[in-house]
């Protein structure tokens, strides 16, 4: 009888030994999974950050145009124009940029001033529920009966 136990004992460590073994290669497997999905996601943003940087330096090219019209005020050019600087600039830190750099950036700042971030967060989604809000909003003309039940 005695050896019962330490055969049950020898298959337990053999099983767990064998479990150990398969979720370290299960998690070697996912980490190479995740790493080769953010290399995809990089390669894939930095092809297409030639035509973010081409938007970019477009919309500058028209707020410049913009300001034209505001020859009479020079105050209001001068504030189209230095935006159109700005704007110009980021489309050609795009350019030379990698999406690594920028995410490096990006994560340093939420870093240093967290509270701007979540201000921004928060600002944003506000945004963005009025603008779904405004969008769904039912005409009020509507000849559909809304709250007549049969």
């Amino acid at each position: 009888m005695g050896a019962e136990p330490a055969n049950q004992a020898a298959d337990w460590k053999a099983l767990r030994g064998d479990v150990e073994g398969i979720a370290d290669v299960a998690a070697e497997r996912g980490r190479s999974f995740v790493e080769a999905a953010r290399s995809h996601a990089t390669d894939y943003i930095d092809q297409r950050k030639g035509d973010a940087a081409r938007s970019v330096t477009d919309l500058a090219t028209s707020v410049r145009e913009s300001s034209k019209t505001f020859e009479a005020q020079p105050n209001i050019r001068a504030f189209f124009d230095s935006a159109a600087d700005g704007l110009e600039h980021l489309g050609t830190s795009i350019e030379e940029r990698s999406f690594s750099e920028f995410y490096e950036d990006a994560e340093a700042f939420a870093r240093r001033a967290p509270v701007a971030v979540a201000v921004a967060t928060f600002l944003t989604g506000f945004v963005v529920a009025r603008f779904i809000k405004s969008t769904s909003a039912a005409p009020l003309n509507s000849t559909h009966p809304t709250s007549h039940r049969l």
